[in-house]
């Protein structure tokens, strides 16, 4: 029999559940428009409307950069779905961007044709290279465009699918979860670094040419590219808003801080987590594919731990639980990083953790903290974490 304090948190996990909150509150669709306005319209136009000479125009090389700031924050986004809603900390989701990242540069590969170094038109460059005389069985099918967004989403989905299934069965969480899916992007990086997987070893796949005929160094490409990410972003999180605020996602935060009694209340808390973090990994796939035509290259790196520690700490300093939050964090340690990287090249590390250090010591909600008046967790859901602690 439950207590009566076990009862009442119990009925308080019951209500949250059913509560629904709407897609976009007023202001979110107001803030929403004016975004999109600024980063779809004026900036296209302020690049290839506005001549050079003007104080207005804005860079060609500053378009590929907001690009990649696009895709980090689509990858920010992808983490937060799943730490910040489910408390699942994932240090793994370099890899899954990793992955999406190479099944796009695989079709750019393939797209070369004959225009490589050597003039094969069948095997890459590395390839020729390493004196390989046939193309692999699992290239096959990348020198179609639509084969290769499919692999780009499926790969990373199928990836956390049997690795969420396994764990997530087995009831692994907490410290232990991060820490096995820390050593699952780092045995990908090393299996990446090796010249006989066929994905280019250290060097990894670059000197892409074009994108279904158009040059990836036209201008017109470029604003293409930029446009596309983020179109993917704002899509992203309209889509993992409508999740939050389903009656799945009202499930996800009572998951996150009173798992067992979700569990005692009968929903199955293994296919929550597992259904969140294979849409994390299609997201983070996503931010991949449309990262590496922007950037020119993709190679073992992007697996390594320490991108995916960096994109936990782009989710903290936004603000997790947010969605918005860590796009903004996203953005804006990105920003700072290239600037610190110019400025002060020797002792730019130093600069980025200090501001890493001071947001985690005063600022532990992160940067949206600061304008929040409301706790994003509703009242009923603290009660039961407070009867959790009785």
């Amino acid at each position: 029999m439950l207590s009566a304090a076990e009862q009442r948190a119990t009925e308080g996990i019951v209500d949250l559940i059913d509560n629904r909150s709407p897609l976009l509150t007023p202001t979110g669709r107001a803030s929403l428009a004016i975004t999109g306005f600024l980063l779809l319209i004026l900036v296209p136009v302020l690049n290839l409307g506005v001549s050079s000479g003007s104080a207005l125009h804005i860079p060609d090389y500053l378009i590929p950069l907001f690009g990649k700031y696009a895709c980090y924050a689509l990858l920010a986004l992808s983490l937060d779905l799943v730490w910040g809603y489910v408390g699942i900390l994932s240090l793994g989701h370099g890899a899954f961007f990793a992955l999406g990242g190479y099944a796009f540069g695989m079709y750019l590969m393939r797209s070369i044709g004959d225009r490589g170094v050597y003039g094969n038109s069948l095997l890459p460059d590395f390839m020729v290279f390493l004196n390989w005389k046939e193309l692999p069985w699992y290239w096959y099918g990348f020198d179609s465009l639509w084969f290769a967004v499919l692999m780009a989403l499926a790969v990373p989905a199928l990836l956390a699918f049997v690795f969420g299934w396994f764990a997530f069965r087995s009831r692994i969480t907490g410290v232990y979860l991060s820490i096995i899916t820390q050593a699952m992007t780092f045995a990908l990086m090393l299996a990446f670094f090796r010249n006989e997987m066929g994905f280019g070893g250290n060097n990894g796949l670059t000197d892409f040419k074009d994108i279904l005929g158009f040059d990836l160094q036209a201008r017109e490409t470029r604003v293409g590219l930029y446009i596309l990410s983020v179109l993917a972003v704002g899509g992203s999180f309209l889509m993992c808003r409508f999740i939050v605020t389903s009656k799945l996602g009202r499930l996800l935060p009572a998951i996150r801080d009173a798992e067992s009694r979700v569990r005692f209340l009968g929903y199955s808390v293994a296919h929550c987590k597992l259904f969140v973090f294979v849409v994390s990994a299609i997201l983070a796939g996503l931010a991949g594919a449309l990262y590496v035509p922007q950037v020119g290259i993709i190679n073992p790196s992007e697996f390594s731990p320490a991108h995916s520690i960096e994109i936990a700490v782009w989710v903290a300093v936004g603000g997790r639980g947010t969605l918005y939050g860590p796009i903004l964090g996203a953005v804006l340690v990105n920003i700072m990083k290239t600037y610190f990287t110019g400025a002060v090249p020797d002792v730019w590390l130093f600069y980025l953790g200090s501001m890493f250090i001071l947001v985690t010591l005063f600022f532990p909600k992160g940067i949206v903290g600061l304008f929040e008046t409301k706790a994003d967790v509703p009242k009923k859901l603290l009660s039961v974490e407070a009867h959790n602690h009785a």
